[in-house]
């Protein structure tokens, strides 16, 4: 059971992880591959709505995904595209990336191997890696300007989709634990996380929200 002090606090994590970019047309939509069909889906409605005229489905397996995506995530966001009427002529597929960093240069080399001129991207992740995804397509790929994009759910609408809500805030934990660590290790930009949100942050862990934490550098 998850307590009054844990939900507020998870939601202000929550928060926190999308970037609240207003959406604007791009060069192309890179949809971040993993567990969630709902980032194809997102993907395609960016498409839809002429905000980018060329996609780029990025993702191998992990895990997670390896029973239910056995082709790849990509391979799957794409067959996922093209039910939903997306041309094949505007998807493109980067299967090899193992995870966020791979994501982007992979994608970047596939870009550049289709000759395709980018100058922004609309970056469409699960909606607590927003923030995670930007602050790595950042690190790099500086020179290009990079709209966050997700799902549009509010927290506890996520929780309901999931259906485990101490499951969703650990990944909410793990997600911010990555965003305080991973600049020092140069895999993305640094991020000015709030006192109420560190503060937050630390209340979960302690109230044992760490299963997606990386032990060795837990609080």
């Amino acid at each position: 059971m998850v307590s009054e002090q844990s939900w507020t606090d998870a939601r202000v994590v929550w928060q926190y992880h999308q970037m609240h970019h207003d959406l604007r047309p791009c060069s192309v939509a890179i949809g971040l591959g993993s567990h969630d069909m709902g980032v194809a889906d997102t993907t395609v409605d960016l498409y839809r709505r002429g905000l980018a005229p060329l996609i780029v489905f990025t993702g191998a397996t992990s895990r997670t995904t390896q029973e239910r995506m056995p082709r790849g995530e990509a391979v799957h966001y794409r067959e996922r595209a093209l039910e939903l009427g997306v041309p094949e002529s505007a998807v493109l597929v980067e299967p090899r990336a193992r995870n966020t960093g791979e994501n982007i240069r992979f994608s970047r080399e596939v870009l550049e191997q289709a000759g395709v001129d980018i100058s922004s991207v609309l970056l469409v992740s699960k909606p607590y890696e927003e923030r995670r995804a930007y602050a790595t397509a950042r690190k790099l790929w500086p020179e290009i300007e990079i709209v966050s994009a997700s799902t549009p759910l509010t927290f506890e609408e996520y929780v309901e989709s999931i259906g485990d809500a101490s499951l969703v805030i650990d990944m909410l934990v793990g997600a911010l634990q990555r965003l305080l660590v991973y600049p020092k290790q140069g895999f993305m930009e640094t991020q000015v996380v709030p006192p109420e949100v560190a503060e937050a942050y630390e209340r979960l862990v302690r109230e044992g929200f760490s299963s997606r934490l990386i032990p060795e550098w837990q609080p």
